[in-house]
C-alpha cells in the first residue's frame, strides 16, 4: 500500500535530520505547499562556522536542560534553516504547512507564525508551553504524527 502524503513527507524530514551537527538533537523540518516541497532544513551552525560537532556544545557543558536558554546555542533550529532558505532563494512560503521531527520551540513558533505557515505536523514532543500557547492563539493546525 502506497503511503500516505503525510507519511511520505515526514520521511523526508526524517532523512533530512540525518545533515544534523548538533550533540544533543538532531531536527529535520521541511516546507511543503500544493504537495511540493519548497525547502528543507536541519540544526546546525550559521554559513561558514564550526559546527557543535567540532566545537562542543555550550548548553550540554552548563548543564541546560532542553528547552531553555537557546541564546548559548550555536546552532540554528531547522524551522529557522527552512524559513530563512526560502527567503534566501526567493520562495513564498506563506500557506505551507511545515513537517518538523520534533514540536517547535517558542523562538521557531513565532517564526512559523510570522512566516505564514498555516499546518504544521510534528514528530517528536519539546518542552515548551509556550510554543502551543501561541501557535494554538494563532490559530496554526497542530498535528501530532504518531
Amino acid at each position: 500500500m502506497r503511503p500516505s502524503w503525510d507519511e511520505y513527507f515526514m520521511e523526508i524530514a526524517e532523512i533530512v535530520k540525518k545533515r544534523s551537527t548538533c550533540t544533543r538533537r538532531q531536527v529535520g523540518a521541511i516546507l511543503v505547499k500544493d504537495k511540493q516541497i519548497l525547502t528543507t532544513g536541519y540544526n546546525g551552525s550559521p554559513k561558514n562556522l564550526e559546527h557543535c560537532d567540532k566545537t562542543g556544545c555550550k548548553r550540554q557543558e552548563l548543564n541546560i536542560p532542553s528547552g531553555e536558554r537557546h541564546e548559548l546555542c550555536r546552532a540554528l533550529h531547522a524551522e529557522q534553516n527552512a524559513i530563512i532558505q526560502a527567503a534566501h532563494n526567493g520562495v513564498r512560503i506563506n500557506g505551507a504547512t511545515l513537517y518538523v521531527t520534533t514540536r517547535p520551540c517558542v523562538l521557531c513558533a513565532k517564526m512559523c507564525i510570522n512566516a505564514g505557515i498555516r499546518k504544521i505536523i510534528y514528530k517528536g514532543d519539546y518542552p515548551d508551553d509556550m510554543s502551543n500557547e501561541m501557535l494554538q492563539e494563532a490559530g496554526i493546525e497542530m498535528i501530532n504524527f504518531k
